[in-house]
């Protein structure tokens, strides 16, 4: 799987207001740090971040060709942007995930989606019918790499089997450790899938919480920044990049200050 090694996330790109122009500059400024790849999954903002996104693109197309797109589809939502959906539920079947790809290409104004995820596990998913699905797109070039989110080890298994995936996207922080001990990550370092991470920061709750494990992760951070000279930000993903599976933080900020605090752990090595 061909991703930078630190993933922007583009799921609260509705929430921030910006022009066309300021999102471009988002984008350019990520990509100056390395920061190539953009999580994306059709939900967002309400099925408004993937146009939001291709919208800035159009700005400046050339740009495509150094982007890595992820997106992510299989849960249907409640919305006025898609007025056939009656219920929340995931969906993956083939029909499904075939319009969800088409309608993301559309929005992000792109010809091919560089990996694909199915979003949650389905209840009733039918792991031949997906696979097939999942061919076929690579074929007509409209995906070239597939993975999952949200899966655990068993959920995973099956599909692997019928098709080669590219990784797991999964939560993981200091205080969300248990793909460290429930075999989430053994599977991933075992099958060679480099994993995805979201929320690596706990949503905030790291810097922020009076939990006494958000303390004690805070009391060992403020240690470690007097030895190394480092914010916590890149300690946190120096942290995660550590381990062996060798994940890919995906990172949901709107400040390219902080963009480049995790950035930079790519140059701490933490023992």
């Amino acid at each position: 799987m061909t991703l930078s090694a630190i993933v922007a996330g583009a799921w609260r790109l509705a929430e921030w207001g910006w022009t066309p122009a300021e999102r471009l500059r988002w984008i350019e400024g990520n990509v100056a740090l390395g920061i190539t790849s953009f999580d994306h999954a059709d939900i967002y903002g309400g099925y408004r971040c993937e146009t939001l996104f291709g919208e800035a693109l159009a700005l400046a197309p050339a740009l495509r060709q150094r982007l890595q797109l992820v997106s992510k589809c299989g849960i249907q939502l409640v919305s006025p942007a898609r007025p056939g959906n009656t219920m929340h539920h995931c969906d993956t079947s083939a029909a499904h995930v075939r319009t969800s790809v088409e309608m993301s290409l559309r929005a992000l104004r792109t010809d091919h989606l560089d990996l694909l995820l199915i979003h949650r596990p389905d209840a009733l998913m039918d792991f031949d019918e997906l696979a097939r699905c999942f061919e076929a797109l690579r074929q007509e070039g409209k995906v070239l790499q597939f993975g999952v989110s949200n899966f655990t080890p068993a959920q995973l298994a099956p599909l692997h089997r019928r098709v080669a995936l590219a990784t797991n996207q999964i939560e993981l922080s200091p205080l969300h450790r248990e793909p460290l001990h429930d075999g989430t990550l053994d599977q991933c370092q075992d099958l060679g899938l480099r994993p995805m991470i979201w929320s690596p920061l706990a949503g905030g709750r790291i810097f922020s919480s009076d939990a006494a494990d958000a303390q004690r992760v805070r009391a060992v951070l403020t240690e470690l920044e007097r030895e190394t000279g480092a914010g916590w930000v890149t300690l946190l993903m120096a942290w995660l990049l550590r381990h062996p599976s060798r994940p890919h933080p995906v990172i949901g900020t709107r400040r390219i200050e902080m963009a480049r605090e995790a950035a930079a752990a790519l140059q701490l090595q933490m023992d």
